[in-house]
């Protein structure tokens, strides 16, 4: 993700910290199985705080770096309104939300959050990184992580990251 970020971020190279959280894991803990292939596979709840007023939507890309082919994209999800400081947990799957925004498809295929379903063994690790971004994304829902980190570039004035784990069972 950092090759990501330092490419997509605003005029100054530097973006502001978001801080975020879950009331469901924490910060390099185990996320429940609530939230994964072997559970509910539904979206955990999140929260963030710190973004500046320059923000005026926000995304989320959640993935696994530790997937045996790859990066493995678990959600994608932009053009959260400004107002947005959390996701409730369970968020709808539509590509299209009431709120505006705008679902991409995972490596799934699917659009909306698809949780952990890594192969036996050990612990994968799952990033949820929150960007807030200086304007909306021109995509139509159903974009592609390519897709959204190239309509970020340059647009990032603050991110942050919640990393949990889980180990399939």
């Amino acid at each position: 993700m950092a090759a990501l970020t330092a490419l997509i971020h605003g005029q100054d190279g530097k973006a502001g910290q978001l801080h975020v959280t879950s009331p469901a894991f924490t910060e390099g803990q185990p996320i429940p199985s609530k939230y994964t292939c072997e559970g509910q596979d539904v979206s955990p709840p999140l929260r963030w705080d710190n973004a500046p007023s320059a923000a005026k939507a926000f995304a989320l890309i959640c993935e696994d770096p530790d997937a045996p082919a790859g990066t493995w994209v678990h959600w994608v999800l932009y053009n959260l309104p400004a107002s947005a400081a959390s996701l409730q947990e369970g968020m709808s799957k539509s590509a299209a939300l009431a709120d505006g925004s705008r679902q991409g498809l995972n490596d799934f295929r699917k659009t909306g959050y698809n949780g952990p379903c890594p192969p036996a063994g050990a612990a994968h690790r799952y990033y949820f990184n929150v960007y807030a971004l200086d304007a909306s994304v021109s995509l139509p829902s159903r974009a592609k992580k390519a897709d959204l980190a190239k309509a970020m570039e340059g647009h990032i004035v603050a991110e942050g990251t919640l990393m949990g784990t889980y180990r399939r069972q």
